[in-house]
């Protein structure tokens, strides 16, 4: 099948979701009571629907009033017992697999994924697509690479024999349209299970290089495609010997390889590409940056706030943010200042959100996720007809505090890129880490930037000001437990800390750029030696 057909008819299977979610845009609370009340009527017989009477629910004031807001801790005992093969636990629906979290900001998580699941994800894909393609249908007329992140590891399955992990992210569209999909995808099944991260990568490499009308490339994060195309040079001799019964991608790639910047080498590669989906809010907006720099031709989208549990929002060409997925899950928001002790009275639902103001997100899917703190921090930034238009900003609820000083992500964040801008400086990698070996113990930020060291002496001095400004970090430091931050470059440092994550259960091409990490050992693993 050619692309522009398969493509077609992609475009055409999306579409009455697009009609559906403009006319719920008009009509945010009517539709979240009818997903709510969707949500209560399927998994009414479930464990968990019976333990809080689902089916003596009439409103969405009853639903807040019977079920408690939930971590992930308070579901791990149900999540665990689901695992193991108990079924009809937290849903009435088959848990079909459990999907790992990323792992780059604590111990891997699984997440149960039902088919219920799955459609709401689709009700969130569904209309990006079709306002992509509309907006954009040149992207219809060649390939896209869909991040396809495999663990480096072996399938595995839980102790009730569920699989864990979808073999590539085309898995989320399901049925007939992941098979059009991946009929115009590039390498959609040949990459597996490499040996190893970088075999990984060359093979991923590869696969691009051969693809001379590529189009469209959605991934996670922005840091995976630099980290690259950055390795083409040194890589080139390789993919040569390996392209040889290829003479047009053998032709292109000597041709990439003489141009005189990475911007140049990658247009000659890939003329045709017209857009990039990527994470490009909160901490990866350097990255995201850096990304655009390298492919100067391309369209840069943001890809929305979109987790391994949920679908929150989604791109919408022409305005800024991105608008609310609906459709998809029974959304809450708590003001942030209320994070930590939430009271109900505060909570607001998703028409009763105000532009400017940061809340974080509450989710109820059809996974068996209930009330669920997600832990993501967004910002409005307007409204599509009645829906409002988010930003993502951070993470809620992630701390480090190994002195008392409880620094937050999100705070972190905002401290951080205040500090880039207003010292001209334009990261590719930038984290900020307790490194506890130090005398005093002090927060290291490990940076991998091309600004001269007195923009870095000017940032890090900001940072540390506006580090003070929290009452906790100021009382460490004068107490003397912790001594001023400091600032340290880290060339390569997003490679580093990808091939760590990865170590850790993450997906290569789902690792959050977090700005504030609350592990110790960063300099170990940078190779750097601070004194």
């Amino acid at each position: 099948m050619t692309p522009i057909l398969a493509n077609s008819l992609w475009l055409a299977g999306c579409l009455p979701e697009l009609a559906r979610f403009r006319r719920a845009a008009t009509r945010v609370r009517a539709e979240q009571a009818a997903v709510l009340r969707q949500l209560i009527a399927a998994n009414a017989r479930s464990e968990f629907g019976r333990q809080h009477g689902f089916r003596d629910l009439r409103s969405v004031d009853d639903y807040r009033a019977r079920v408690p807001l939930a971590s992930f801790e308070d579901l791990a005992p149900s999540i665990d017992r689901a695992a193991a093969g108990t079924g009809n636990v937290l849903t009435g629906d088959r848990i079909k697999l459990f999907e790992p979290t990323s792992g780059s900001s604590g111990p891997t998580k699984l997440i149960p994924s039902t088919a219920a699941l799955q459609r709401e994800f689709q009700r969130g894909i569904r209309p990006w697509i079709a306002n992509l393609f509309l907006a954009y249908p040149e992207l219809m007329a060649g390939q896209a690479y869909w991040s396809i992140t495999p663990s480096v590891t072996a399938r595995r399955r839980t102790l009730g024999g569920i699989p864990v992990g979808f073999d590539d992210d085309s898995a989320y569209l399901g049925g007939w349209q992941q098979r059009l999909v991946r009929s115009v995808m590039v390498a959609p099944t040949t990459i597996d299970r490499p040996a190893d991260t970088e075999a990984f990568l060359y093979q991923t490499l590869l696969a691009l290089v051969r693809a001379a009308k590529l189009r469209l490339i959605s991934i996670w994060s922005p840091t995976f495609l630099s980290l690259l195309v950055e390795r083409l040079p040194a890589w080139g001799e390789a993919l040569e010997r390996d392209l040889r019964g290829d003479g047009r991608a053998g032709a292109r790639l000597k041709a990439a390889l003489t141009a005189r910047t990475p911007a140049e080498r990658n247009q000659v590669l890939w003329p045709h590409l017209g857009l990039i989906s990527c994470w490009a809010d909160a901490n990866a907006t350097a990255a995201a940056a850096h990304l655009s720099t390298l492919f100067p031709h391309v369209r840069m989208q943001g890809k929305g706030l979109i987790a391994t549990e949920g679908f929150v929002s989604l791109p919408w060409i022409g305005r800024e943010g991105s608008a609310l997925a609906v459709r998809s899950h029974f959304l809450e928001f708590a003001p942030v200042g209320a994070v930590e002790d939430i009271n109900e009275t505060e909570l607001r639902l998703a028409d009763e959100l105000e532009a400017g103001r940061r809340y974080a997100v509450i989710l109820s899917t059809g996974g068996g996720l209930y009330r669920y703190r997600l832990g993501d921090v967004v910002e409005v930034v307007g409204f599509l007809a009645e829906c409002p238009l988010v930003r993502f900003v951070g993470r809620s609820g992630y701390v480090s505090d190994w002195f008392g000083e409880k620094l937050n992500e999100a705070h972190v964040a905002r401290v951080l890129s205040a500090a880039f801008e207003r010292c001209a400086i334009g990261p590719s990698f930038a984290m900020l880490a307790c490194d506890t070996t130090l005398s005093p113990p002090a927060y290291v930020l490990y940076l991998d930037a091309a600004a001269p060291d007195s923009h870095l002496e000017h940032a890090i001095n900001a940072i540390e000001g506006d580090l003070r400004a929290n009452f906790q970090y100021d009382y460490a430091r004068r107490l003397g437990q912790l001594g001023p931050a400091r600032v340290v470059r880290s060339p390569g440092a997003a490679r580093v800390h990808l091939a760590a994550a990865i170590e850790g259960g993450g997906r290569a091409g789902g690792v959050k750029p977090l700005a504030l990490d609350r592990r110790d050992g960063w300099s170990r693993k940078f190779g750097l030696s601070i004194c």
